[in-house]
């Protein structure tokens, strides 16, 4: 199992919009294979800074992901609402 932080930043008057997109995202994510579970959180002090935790059977069941149609057709809808680029951290059991 991997875990994986996505981390975004929202321009300011674009979070509802956004809220909508990342939902339709979360439940793409959902039926992709090798999806265990994820969560969506909002920074308590920077409420434009968002959080996705996933988590993944394997890598290469979230590199599958990552790299589908699917994704990139939802981060080109969410690119720009966003004012940067979001970051992604992959992390596994030491």
């Amino acid at each position: 199992m991997i875990r994986v932080i996505i981390e975004r930043h929202i321009a300011d008057t674009l979070e509802i919009p956004y809220e909508e997109t990342a939902r339709k995202t979360i439940q793409l994510a959902v039926q992709a294979s090798g999806f265990v579970s994820g969560e969506s959180l909002k920074n308590a002090f920077d409420p434009n800074h968002r959080v996705i935790l996933s988590t993944w059977r394997s890598v290469q069941d979230w590199q599958r992901w990552s790299q589908s149609d699917e994704r990139k057709a939802m981060l080109d809808q969410l690119r720009p609402m966003m004012d940067k680029e979001e970051h992604v951290t992959v992390l596994e059991l030491s």
